[in-house]
């Protein structure tokens, strides 16, 4: 073994799983909280890690609509399974975040805003897909005049290691989003994980000089062709194995031309606006605001809540809600996701992960959905000829 200090970087190094022992170890020592995927309550979810050894090894994952089941596996694979209910978001943007506290004593009110330092985290095991919704957050909440101090606070100093899908899941439709299987620019490490007749190890690349400060700590080999070759082999393999397709068209004008096709009646029907794909979904951002007293009515707090655009009162205004329908609420979120997300942040706020397609309860398939409508315009072209 030598050092990977002596590596081409272009090259990068081969870790095994002592070597990811090690990255973990590193990491903790530069004083990050480490979060990765662990097996727990039946599923794989983000928490934080104080060893490698609890990163799911040896399990998988059977992804359908409205379906998620664990799985064992005989390789012993880490990571060899797909998005869990979890995305990053959960750390980045969470869920709930207290504003300020007041408390009345002596006759007189005073407030105390809620700036507690947040942790420096250290992410392992970002898939191509949330890597790319991290960065449509990151265009969101930081970018333009308006950011967002607890998002940038968390973010800004987030240390990234990314992980090369090798195993899609059954509800993946990262290719047809332009983002995956292969992971884009925004990391600072690289993983491409390879369980073959050679053993179990690891492709690993650095992508800023700190990823690159640490993969010189790490145990390593030089990255042969061979092992280049089979690691960019598994990758493409993952990409003509993908479970869902979203169609072959501008997704933006399918959205703007397809308001009133009778499929939102359909999906209506279906659809129970509990929100579970806002809330699973890795670029949805809403927001809304919850005020709490105490007994005596000395002490208040504001919190910041997820909100989503499902929930009734989301487009309140006086005289009523603007959507009062769940087909205009459904239509709302389907709309601006692939479509009018265009318009405000130059991109599609869909990345293809397939969360909302698993977590919802009654199955409901946005690619389902997305076909549907583009099928009622060719037909309705049809029709016109």
């Amino acid at each position: 073994m030598v050092s990977a200090s002596a590596l081409p970087s272009a090259e990068g190094a081969v870790i095994g799983p002592d070597g990811l022992t090690a990255l973990v170890d590193v990491l903790r020592a530069r004083g990050y909280t480490v979060v990765g995927p662990t097996v727990r309550d039946g599923a794989i979810v983000l928490r934080e890690l104080e060893s490698a050894a609890q990163l799911p090894y040896g399990w998988g994952v059977d992804l359908e609509a409205g379906q998620y089941r664990l799985r064992s596996r005989t390789d012993g694979a880490a990571f060899a399974n797909a998005a869990g209910p979890q995305s990053w978001k959960t750390f980045l943007h969470p869920a709930r975040v207290r504003q300020w506290t007041a408390e009345r004593a002596g006759g007189e009110l005073v407030t105390e805003a809620d700036d507690t330092a947040p942790p420096r985290f250290a992410f392992l095991g970002v898939r191509s897909c949330d890597l790319r919704a991290i960065a449509v957050q990151d265009r969101i909440l930081t970018g333009g005049p308006h950011s967002d101090p607890v998002y940038r606070g968390r973010r800004s100093g987030a240390f990234l290691v990314a992980v090369e899908c090798t195993e899609p899941g059954g509800t993946c439709f990262c290719v047809s989003m332009g983002t995956g299987p292969a992971v884009g620019p925004g990391y600072d490490l690289v993983l491409t994980e390879l369980v073959d007749d050679d053993g179990h190890r690891f492709w690993i690349r650095g992508g800023s000089a700190e990823g690159a400060e640490i993969l010189a700590e790490l145990p390593g080999e030089p990255a042969s062709e061979a092992v280049c070759r089979a690691a960019a082999g598994a990758v493409s393999s993952a990409a003509e194995r993908m479970g869902r397709a979203m169609p072959d068209t501008d997704m933006r004008r399918l959205m703007a031309e397809t308001l009133e096709a009778p499929r939102w009646d359909d999906v209506a029907s279906r659809c129970l606006t509990c929100g579970n794909c806002t809330m699973v979904c890795p670029t949805c951002f809403c927001t809304t605001t919850e005020d709490v007293t105490d007994l005596t009515g000395d002490h208040a707090e504001r919190w910041r809540v997820w909100d989503v655009c499902f929930d009734l009162d989301f487009s309140y205004l006086p005289g009523g809600p603007v959507r009062a329908s769940p087909r205009s609420r459904y239509r709302q979120w389907l709309t601006h996701k692939l479509g009018t997300w265009y318009d405000q942040f130059g991109s599609s706020g869909c990345v293809g992960c397939g969360r909302c397609i698993v977590w919802c309860p009654v199955a409901i398939d946005i690619t389902e959905e997305a076909a549907a409508l583009y099928d009622w315009t060719r037909r309705a072209e049809d029709e016109s000829r």
